[in-house]
């Protein structure tokens, strides 16, 4: 007769220790679930890559169009890489790992970036900004904050927006719209 408790299922060490280390299954389901509790959605909704940004957020809602979306997206990597290539700091890591990989510590390329590459992701970066200005500009009257402020807090900050009022709401849709004609994507 065995003694003892029955064994907890799962891979081991020869020695018969088991092996400590999350699935990425498990993974997962920590996520899926955390979605479920704070976005009040079904496991399938859960899956939805579009929860794990302010921005997405709002285009799963369908609170902004998905054209909107995508030029937000456009514009939060080009953000990221302008700040990374010219080695300017993010405006709020989430983590030191992010802090980590942002500054280059860990999977960074062992070459400088070409000047022609930093000059096309310049000129590309102020093109963005001066869109921004021109929607600030145009909409100055306009209730509410301006779009350029909440285009930052939306995209480089991921502040969630879900309860913002409606004049922000629709500042932030001016100021998506610019980036939608700058990048095209209507």
């Amino acid at each position: 007769m065995i003694r003892g408790r029955k064994r907890k299922p799962g891979q081991r060490y020869p020695s018969g220790k088991r092996v400590r280390g999350e699935t990425e299954r498990e993974a997962m389901s920590t996520v899926i679930g955390a979605r479920q509790r704070h976005y009040g959605v079904s496991a399938p909704q859960a899956r939805d890559p579009r929860l794990g940004t302010a921005l997405g957020r709002l285009a799963f809602h369908e609170i902004i169009s998905n054209a909107q979306y995508q030029a937000g997206s456009a514009f939060a990597e080009l953000y990221q890489r302008h700040h990374a290539v010219l080695g300017l700091p993010a405006p709020s890591p989430a983590s030191i790992a992010g802090l980590l990989i942002n500054e280059g510590i860990f999977g960074s390329s062992p070459s400088e970036p070409l000047l022609e590459v930093i000059e096309k992701l310049k000129r590309r970066f102020e093109a963005a900004t001066d869109a921004l200005d021109d929607c600030d500009r145009e909409h100055r009257f306009s209730a509410g904050r301006r779009p350029t402020l909440l285009i930052y807090r939306i995209v480089c900050v991921d502040e969630d927006a879900i309860r913002w009022p409606q004049e922000d709401i629709g500042n932030l849709r001016l100021a998506l719209n610019s980036l939608v004609r700058l990048f095209r994507l209507e």
